[in-house]
Formats: structure tokens, C-alpha cells, sequence
């Protein structure tokens, strides 16, 4: 390890001392992640508080040769955020709200801005910004941009990526790129964003961007059905999404393991149906008008699906404190299997109208490849993208159940390649999937990847290893 007291000198005299941590115990929050499957090692934690600060320390290591590793809200899945020796940048000290226009439609922030502090932005000024996410009390939106992450109402408002009309992003070399417009239409050559849109800071570190709002809201309806099977909660969303057409925002598929893991181990939770059903969905539909009745429209359309049986019990919130307990089944869901030992995740999507195919097909490779394994899939089937969790049998030791990860990859991997889907829906590639990513990615494509990582950061200072080897 080269002697980086000259470098952490002339850091400090830039951004204080106070913002450069060394110490152990500052920087052990920044080094494990949520799930405690990394736990990263780095020379000092780095917390600039301005886009100038962020590219004086770029280009400081970069022209000394010490990499770095960018981290939001450290609450990424697959070890993105996770150093192995490099420095941690973090951007959370960058969380200025720059701009609110409800004209234009836009907000700029910068990246540190935590995601729930941009929604109440958003609604202090009549609108919505419809990324929404289990962590978004603590997740970072420069984070959400570096992953392109999904969320709940992707079916509507699109991926992270589909939220941002202008960038502004620290290069390798501590170069700032001005890319913060505001414009709706905009053809003047490449675009470039959405290089470092889902790149996961390998090409560049956000600091800035400028998002998308829409209006908010004036009635929101959601519902909880149990249904028989994967079939009839797809044929449930063909005739919702064409009763409601945009007014369908969520549909979200849950197995029935995963909902009692959460009644079980999640204090408050409610039942929400008399009986137990082996699928459920949560439905919500919004507008921004009250030009027509949504509760009408969900009551009759969960109506003529049960008399067709593709629904077997419903219920529709009567008021918010009804649809916040309706949404605690699928958002307590992750941090419910926790309390069932080990966890193997996978973050998959198929084709929506594959999504059936998949889960059978999947279920019974994983289930004869480990008797007593207890599978949780649940996710946005709407868009296609299950999180197909896999928790270990009970008695085994979680240790030897999470060696497995590996061979469980590969059945459900397998599948998911054969139905033309990616192995990574929404948390990203990060060091978790990297092999994965080079087993199963179009040549050409790796090809171009590492093209585009060359040109951006030829001397590998962002993120090294990460998404893709070398």
C-alpha cells in the first residue's frame, strides 16, 4: 500500500478535516452493507460537500492512482457500494434541492438528497415524483440514477432512468460534465446521460440531476385479491390495464409463504382477507383527476374476475391507514425473511407475458434441487421483474445454505436466459453478479462495455470491479 499521507493532506486542506475519516469506528457504517454479505475494507472515507469538491478529489487520485468507490445511501443489494481497499467517496453531504419548477415540470437535486425529502419537495409544490422504493427513507437519488432503480410503480411512470432529463456527472479524470437541462425534446447529439444512468459509478459519479415530476394524484385506490395461480393474476392485470388503461399504477404478486412470513414477524400487520389463498396481488390505481370514479371502476373490475375465478377474495382500502397496512404485506417483506434465516435473492424479469412460465418452471427446479427449501418470490409483475427469494430449510445452518448461492444462480439464471430475461431487473450488477453478467451477456455487448470503460476511466480510478471484471 503506497504511503497516501500527501494525498489525504491535501484532501483535507480542501474539504476540512472533519470530512476526511480515518478513524475505525467513523468509518465502519460505511463499509457493511444492509445484509451483511460484504463487509469492505478502505484507507478513508471521503464526504465532499460540492460537486468541486467531489472532482478536486477525483482528479486528485486519479493523477495518484488511487481508486475510489462512490456510495449514496449505502443501501444498494448486490455490493455495488462496497470498497475491497479503495476509497469511499461519499455524496451524501451533496443533498441541496437546487431547483422546483411546477411549470416545467422538474426538480434539480443533487445527489445526496435523500428519495423521501425529493417526494415531499415534489408535493410541497402540487406534484409527484413516482420512483418509489422500500428504502427510500435512506437511499440517496444519485444512488437510484446510478442503478436505474425500479420500484413499485415502474408499470406507469417507467424505470429511474425514465425520470432524469438532465445529468451533472464528475468524470474519471475530475471533469465536470454540465449536463442539467430542462428540456423535454432535446436531439443536439448523443445522449450522453444515459451512459452513466444505471453504470453504477463505473463511468462517472453523479452529483446532480434533473428529474421529472407529474401532477399529483387526486384519488388513489388500492385493493389486496387473493388469486389461484400466476395465470390469473396476469389475466387479472390484462383486464385492469384495460379497464383502467393509465390508472393502473402497481400490481404487485406475492406468494402466499411470503405474506404469513410477514403476519408472522411484522408487529402490527393485519390479514387482510378472511381466508389464506396460495397467490395474492396488490392493485393500486391513481389519477390526477376525479373525472371518473376509480373505487367504482377497481370494485367492478375485481368483481367480474371473481365471478370468472381469476380472483377468490378481495378487498379495497377504505381509507390511507387501510391501503398503508395493505402496502406493509409487500413492503415489510424483504425484512421479514430475515427472521427465517438465510436468504438467496435473485432480482429477475421476463417478459410479462413469461412471468407465469417462469415461476413454474423455476419453482420446481429449486424445490427438487433442495428438499425443505421454503421459495419467496413476490415482485413487480406488472413489468415483469420477480424477486425470486429463496429462504433456507428450516434446521439448516445458515452458513451452508448460503454457499449455495452459486448453484441456485445458475438453475434460476438458467431459466431466466431461456425465457429472454436479465438477470438483473432493478438492484444492478455490482460485484454480487458481475460473473454472472459475463456468463450470460451477448459477447458484443461485453465487448462494447468494456469499450465504453476504457474511453471513460482508461486508468480504472471508479469503481473498479465492479459490473464488469478488470
Amino acid at each position: 500500500m503506497p504511503d497516501l499521507s500527501p494525498l489525504l493532506d491535501r484532501i483535507v486542506q480542501r474539504i476540512g478535516a472533519h470530512y476526511v475519516l480515518t478513524a475505525p469506528e467513523d468509518m465502519a457504517p460505511y463499509l457493511v452493507e444492509e445484509r451483511g454479505l460484504y463487509h469492505g475494507t478502505a484507507p478513508a472515507v471521503l464526504r465532499p460537500g460540492s460537486t468541486e469538491e467531489v472532482a478536486f478529489i477525483v482528479a486528485a487520485c486519479h493523477a495518484a492512482g488511487v481508486r475510489i468507490v462512490p456510495q449514496g445511501g449505502n443501501t444498494g443489494l448486490v455490493g455495488g457500494q462496497m470498497p475491497a481497499g479503495e476509497m469511499v467517496l461519499s455524496l451524501s453531504r451533496l443533498d441541496h434541492i437546487r431547483n422546483v419548477d411546477p411549470v416545467d415540470m422538474t426538480m434539480t437535486v443533487e445527489a445526496g438528497c435523500i428519495l423521501d425529502v425529493v417526494h415531499d419537495a415534489a408535493e410541497a409544490v402540487g406534484c409527484l415524483f413516482p420512483l418509489h422504493i422500500a428504502s427510500q427513507g435512506s437511499c440517496q437519488i444519485g444512488g437510484n440514477l446510478s442503478t436505474n432503480a425500479g420500484g413499485t410503480a415502474v408499470l406507469r411512470y417507467g424505470n429511474a432512468k425514465e425520470l432524469v432529463l438532465g445529468l451533472e456527472v464528475v468524470l474519471a479524470d475530475g471533469t465536470i460534465w454540465n449536463g442539467l437541462k430542462r428540456l423535454r425534446k432535446n436531439n443536439a447529439g448523443y445522449d450522453l446521460k444515459q451512459l452513466f444512468l444505471g453504470s453504477e459509478g463505473t463511468l462517472g459519479i453523479i452529483t446532480a440531476a434533473v428529474l421529472k415530476l407529474y401532477p399529483q394524484p387526486a384519488q388513489r385506490i388500492t385493493a389486496f385479491a387473493g388469486v389461484p395461480d400466476p395465470k390469473a393474476a396476469l389475466a387479472l392485470l390484462a383486464r385492469l390495464r384495460a379497464e383502467a388503461g393509465d390508472a393502473l399504477t402497481t400490481f404487485e404478486l406475492m406468494a402466499s409463504f411470503g405474506v404469513e412470513t410477514v403476519l408472522k414477524h411484522m408487529a402490527g400487520t393485519v390479514r387482510p382477507l378472511g381466508g389464506t389463498y396460495p397467490w395474492y396481488v396488490l392493485v393500486e390505481l391513481s389519477a390526477p383527476t376525479r373525472a371518473f370514479d376509480l373505487g367504482a371502476l377497481m370494485e367492478a373490475g375485481l368483481g367480474a374476475a371473481m365471478e370468472d375465478g381469476l380472483v377468490l377474495d378481495a378487498t379495497i382500502a377504505a381509507s390511507e391507514a387501510q391501503a398503508a397496512a395493505l402496502w406493509r404485506l409487500r413492503e415489510d417483506m424483504s425484512e421479514a425473511q430475515k427472521h427465517e434465516g438465510g436468504s438467496i435473492k435473485h432480482d429477475v424479469s421476463v417478459p410479462v407475458s413469461r412471468v407465469p412460465e417462469f415461476l413454474e418452471r423455476a419453482l420446481a427446479l429449486v424445490e427438487a434441487a433442495m428438499p425443505g427449501l421454503r421459495p419467496c418470490p413476490f415482485g413487480h409483475v406488472g413489468d415483469g421483474n420477480i424477486h425470486f427469494n429463496l429462504s433456507q430449510p428450516v434446521g439448516m445452518a445458515k452458513a451452508d445454505f448460503i454457499k449455495e448461492w452459486q448453484r441456485f444462480n445458475r438453475i434460476v439464471h438458467d431459466v431466466v436466459s431461456e425465457l429472454d430475461g436479465s438477470i438483473a431487473a432493478e438492484h444492478g450488477i455490482g460485484d454480487l453478479k458481475r460473473d454472472e453478467l459475463a456468463h450470460y451477456a451477448d459477447p458484443v455487448a461485453l465487448k462494447l462495455m468494456h469499450r465504453l470503460k476504457a474511453a471513460l476511466d482508461p486508468r480504472g480510478t471508479l469503481n473498479p470491479g465492479k459490473v464488469i471484471a478488470g
